[in-house]
């Protein structure tokens, strides 16, 4: 591939650098109330356990804490009698006798006695004794309200719920409820089996709501384990399999073989450079383009072969953008300062043409509800179509650069898009609002992750720079190894949960990071000449491609799988046992 002439327009994609609203349940703002206030009133209860006897080589898991968390595991496995035992036997309660007489109240509807057990347990900070109060106390006035003592239920409220001075827009709409009970929902059963299970629920909240030194939060023991097993699945370099089985009796620890690794098939049928490709979202379509203008969809069959569906002619200059709808069900392919084209997978049969007299087009992107599209423009705008060909909307400006990817919020509502040699915008084409990622070197390509809050840029520097744009946009991680001097060299997110990044190099190589860790764990020889793109199939975490300048398509799989044909065939495929195309586990 050959390099750029300063200001003469690309001929290819080389890189130019220069300088429950259920009633029974409370409201989402009295816990957010509840959060702020407990985060200081956990370490400031009265009641604190005199054993410090911790057990761990470590020297950080406390005795009292671990037998306490044990046996709230065993009430909740339905191990009555075993839980009780482990109490007696270490001396250990799993709560104070104060706070069983509270719960004991809570379960059978006492609901004034509950309250005054509460002011009991030695909560320091009166907001957390408010607000539990007020949601036992609005739970008492549901019920009195379900039994059709609407005058108890009303005095209720102004004489308890009312005088706490806890969250007044939900003291509103109480009140309203007053006036129209009939806005309560009931789930079909009877009175007496609602309230049971409404108090069940209303005791998992008191103990989200109330320090966990007080009532173990349910299920906490559990949580602990699935929290260490994702620990320990995230510090696997290696894991990208639904199939490997975590077990608790063993640490976690996946092999190099579950990463596509290996040659399984050659794709031949374009007869110059591959600069692009892509998986569609349900992973049955591979797309391609070349600067043979050509662009070529491949169907991925049940038993993981590729081979080719259309080959799609019409553009005059080489294709360097593909887009697929988010239905999968059509196309949108981008020639080098040319037009967009529109195309159906299933018939191969161009829909329309998009163009803009005098300028050329120079990427393409799918609203999410598919009804329109992206393109920027090579005077540096942006403008939206509808499937008709109606120019809906233009943004002028500063919007993209002449070579450029774009990207679509999973929202709609932000174009992201290279807008300068160093920066990319996220704007908000509907508010009219922009923010900015500013790097310090200037952007080749960029990849946004399936759910859309990351964003993977790479760079002239040979980085490739991974960035959270959901929310506050910040630089979480760093990729380094791949090589790139002169050509646009694009990389992806993939494997199991995305826990992958792969990219192109113009060493002819596949290079392959785990995503948390930032590590190298592979790079892929076999191509002669440059990788320009890769992409990672959505739906199979072990297939992945690759396309290069020496005119082919790499699809790699697992090591393990069997290929027993060899040789090209007339479809443009090459099928290969991988004997001599070992990949390097770094």
């Amino acid at each position: 591939m050959g390099g750029v002439e300063h200001e003469d327009p690309p001929l290819k994609r080389v890189k130019v650098s220069s300088e429950e609203s259920d009633s029974f349940s409370s409201v989402a703002s009295v816990r957010e109330l509840a959060r702020c206030s407990s985060s200081d009133s956990m370490a400031r209860l009265l009641e604190s356990q005199e054993d410090d006897e911790v057990v761990g080589v470590k020297g950080v898991v406390k005795k009292v804490e671990l037998v306490r968390i044990i046996a709230e595991a065993l009430y909740s496995l339905g191990y009555e009698k075993t839980g009780a035992h482990l109490e007696e036997e270490s001396g250990i309660p799993l709560h104070s006798a104060v706070v069983n007489l509270f719960m004991q109240q809570i379960i059978d509807g006492e609901w004034t006695e509950s309250v005054a057990t509460l002011h009991k347990i030695g909560l320091i900070d009166e907001n957390i004794v408010k607000l539990a109060s007020f949601v036992i106390l609005e739970q008492k006035f549901f019920e009195l309200l379900v039994g059709e003592k609407v005058m108890d239920a009303l005095k209720t409220l102004r004489t308890e719920i009312a005088p706490l001075c806890v969250c007044t827009s939900r003291l509103h709409e109480l009140s309203s409820l007053i006036v129209s009970p009939s806005q309560i929902a009931l789930d079909g059963t009877s009175d007496q089996q609602l309230r049971i299970k409404s108090r069940k629920k209303l005791l998992e909240e008191l103990k989200t709501l109330l320090p966990s030194t007080v009532m173990i939060p349910e299920n906490r023991l559990v949580l602990l384990v699935e929290q260490a097993l994702d620990l320990q699945r995230d510090a696997c370099r290696f894991h990208n399999s639904l199939v490997e089985e975590m077990s608790l009796l063993s640490d976690h620890q996946c092999g190099g073989d579950h990463i596509p690794s290996q040659t399984l098939q050659i794709l031949q049928e374009h007869s110059n450079e591959v600069w692009f490709l892509q998986f569609s979202h349900n992973g049955d379509y591979l797309a391609s383009s070349s600067s043979d203008c050509l662009v070529i969809i491949w169907e991925v069959k049940v038993d993981g072969r590729i081979s080719l569906k259309h080959r799609l002619s019409g553009h005059q200059k080489p294709v360097s953008y593909i887009s697929w709808s988010p239905d999968d069900r059509q196309l949108l392919t981008c020639g080098v300062e040319e037009a967009i084209r529109r195309w159906e997978t299933a018939s191969g049969e161009c829909l329309l043409v998009y163009e803009k007299g005098g300028l050329g087009l120079v990427s393409c992107a799918w609203a999410p509800d598919g009804r329109r599209i992206f393109c920027g423009v090579t005077d540096k705008s942006i403008c939206m179509w509808d499937l008709e060909g109606k120019e809906v909307e233009c943004w002028k400006g500063q919007k993209t650069t002449r070579i450029s990817d774009l990207g679509i919020s999973s929202d709609g509502k932000h174009l992201i898009t290279i807008c300068k040699e160093n920066m990319i915008s996220l704007f908000g084409w509907e508010s009219n609002s922009e923010k900015f990622i500013e790097e310090d070197q200037t952007i080749i390509s960029f990849a946004l992750s399936k759910d859309k809050k990351f964003l993977l840029v790479s760079l002239l520097n040979q980085e490739l720079h991974l960035w959270n744009i959901d929310g506050r946009v910040e630089l979480v991680a760093k990729y380094k190894g791949h090589k790139r001097s002169r050509l646009v060299v694009r990389s992806c997110f993939g494997g199991l949960d995305q826990a992958f990044i792969a990219s192109g190099s113009e060493d002819s190589q596949v290079y392959i990071w785990h995503r948390i860790s930032g590590e190298l764990i592979f790079t892929l020889p076999g191509h002669s000449g440059a990788v320009n793109c890769v992409t990672w199939n959505p739906a199979n975490p072990h297939m992945l491609a690759s396309a290069s300048d020496d005119r082919t398509i790499r699809i790699w799989g697992l090591n393990q799988v069997d290929m027993t044909e060899n040789g090209k065939h007339s479809t443009g495929v090459c099928y290969c046992n991988g004997g001599n195309l070992k990949s390097s586990i770094l």
